[in-house]
C-alpha cells in the first residue's frame, strides 16, 4: 500500500494483505507445521534472527502474520501477538512484562475468568494483584506500590459496560513507571483505539468481534515492538499459538469489522432505549444512554456505545432465567461478538467463579441479564424480549 492516509474502513479490508506467486485476491493459508530453508547456512541465520522468515508455525506462520499486520494496522500499533484464545493473549501479556514478586493493579470489573487468572493461578507464582474500581482514579493512585509493574482495565467492562477514563489511567500509570494495559474486546479498533489514548498495551479477544460469526478461538496483544518482545518470546517458547486457520478466519472477519460494529451498535442503542421503558426492567447499563453513568466519557473516547446491554429485571435469579428461558430466537450462550444475539445471566455464567462478595463488589447482582446484540431485525429482539412488558 502507499504513502496515503487510508482509512480505518479500507485498512480492515486490504492491510497486511501478501500475495504468493499465485497471485491470489484472498489472503493464502498456510496449513503447515514448519517451513524449508535453502541450506544449513539460512536454516542458522533464520534461527538466530539474522535473516526474517519463516520457522515453525508455533511463532512463524505467513498467515498468522497477515492477521497481525491487519490488526496492528487498525490499532494503530507497532507490533501484534497473535494467540490461540483472548485468554491466552492476557496470560502472554502478563507473562511478558511481569515477574514473580511484581505486583499489578487491575480493576475489579473484569471478566470473571480473568479475575480467576490474577487472583488464583498467576498469585501461585507469586504475582500480587490488587484489585480497585474502575472508575475511581483515587483508588488507582493509592494501590500502586514500589513494585507495581502493570495497569489492567477492560472499559467498557463486562458485564456492566462501565468505563474508564484512558487518558487519565495513562498518566497515572506512566508518573509511576507503570504500563497500562487495555482489554478493548467490547468496542474493537472499529469504535476505541486505546494506544492513541495514552495506553501502551492493547489485549483482544479475536474470538468475539474480530471474528464477528462465533467460529473460532483466538487473541491478540498489540504495543510498541519494544514492550511486546518479552510477550512475543514467551509465545515462541510456551506456545499459546494462534492456528493459521484460524488467523485465515479472523482475516475475513476483519473486512467486515466497521459496517458490522456500526450495525450492533445501532441495533443495541434501540434496544436499551426499549428496555428503559419496560415496567419488568428495573435499570439498564448501555453507554450509549444519558443514563449511563459515564456517558460523556463514552462518547468522548468511543465512536458508538457498542453491542453490550446489560440490565437488572425486578424479581432477582428467577426472573431472570424465567426471561432467558422464553426467549424463542436469541442464543443462551455467554459468548458473544457474534452476528447472532446472545443472552446469558453473569451471577451463575461468565462471573459464577467469582466470589459472591466480589460479585457484590463489582456491582453484579442476581437480577443482571447480559445480551450482546446481533444483527437481527430490532422488532424481532424487542418480540423476543416481550415478556419484560410483563409481569415475570
Amino acid at each position: 500500500m502507499s504513502d496515503h492516509q487510508w482509512h480505518p474502513e479500507t485498512l480492515s479490508v486490504r492491510a497486511g494483505s501478501e500475495h504468493t506467486a499465485y497471485g491470489e485476491n484472498s489472503e493464502a493459508m498456510f496449513l503447515t507445521s514448519s517451513f524449508v530453508f535453502n541450506s544449513a547456512a539460512q536454516a542458522a541465520a533464520r534461527f538466530g534472527g539474522q535473516e526474517p522468515g519463516n520457522i515453525y508455525s508455533r511463532f512463524t506462520n505467513p498467515t498468522v502474520t497477515m492477521f497481525q499486520n491487519k490488526l496492528a494496522a487498525l490499532e494503530g500499533a507497532e507490533f501484534c501477538v497473535a494467540t490461540s484464545s483472548g485468554m491466552s493473549a492476557i496470560l502472554a501479556c502478563v507473562m511478558g512484562v511481569c515477574s514473580a514478586g511484581d505486583h499489578v493493579v487491575a480493576s475489579r470489573s473484569i471478566f470473571g475468568t480473568s479475575v480467576q487468572l490474577f487472583s488464583n493461578i498467576l498469585k501461585r507464582w507469586g504475582l500480587e494483584t490488587t484489585f480497585v474500581s474502575l472508575t475511581n482514579p483515587d483508588e488507582w493512585k493509592a494501590a500502586v506500590k514500589s513494585n507495581t509493574k502493570l495497569f489492567f482495565v477492560e472499559t467498557p467492562s463486562n458485564p456492566l459496560t462501565e468505563i474508564c477514563d484512558i487518558a487519565l489511567l495513562a498518566d497515572i500509570a506512566h508518573e509511576a513507571g507503570v504500563l497500562l494495559a487495555v482489554d478493548n474486546c467490547f468496542c474493537s479498533p472499529a469504535l476505541q483505539k486505546p494506544l492513541e489514548l495514552g495506553a501502551d498495551i492493547v489485549v483482544h479477544s479475536a474470538t468475539k468481534y474480530i471474528d464477528g460469526q462465533g467460529r473460532c478461538l483466538g487473541g491478540a496483544v498489540l504495543g510498541r515492538k519494544e514492550i511486546l518482545e518479552p510477550v512475543y518470546g514467551f509465545l515462541r517458547t510456551a506456545g499459546p499459538t494462534m492456528s493459521a486457520f484460524n488467523a485465515w478466519v479472523f482475516l475475513k472477519g476483519l473486512e467486515t469489522l466497521h459496517v458490522r460494529m456500526e450495525a450492533h451498535a445501532r441495533n443495541a442503542l434501540e434496544l436499551a432505549s426499549w428496555l428503559e421503558q419496560q415496567p419488568g426492567v428495573a435499570r439498564v447499563y448501555y453507554p450509549g444512554l444519558a443514563s449511563h453513568p459515564q456517558h460523556e466519557l463514552a462518547r468522548k473516547q468511543q465512536k458508538s456505545g457498542g453491542a453490550i446491554v446489560s440490565f437488572e429485571v425486578k424479581g432477582g435469579q428467577e426472573a431472570a432465567w424465567k426471561l432467558i428461558d422464553a426467549t424463542k430466537m436469541i442464543s443462551i450462550t455467554a459468548n458473544l461478538g457474534d452476528a447472532k444475539s446472545t443472552i446469558t445471566h453473569p451471577a451463575t455464567t461468565t462471573h459464577s467463579r467469582v466470589s459472591p462478595e466480589a460479585r457484590a463488589a463489582a456491582g453484579i447482582g442476581d437480577g443482571l441479564v447480559r445480551i450482546a446484540v446481533g444483527l437481527e431485525h430490532i422488532e424481532d429482539l424487542k418480540a423476543d424480549l416481550a415478556l419484560l412488558a410483563k409481569s415475570l
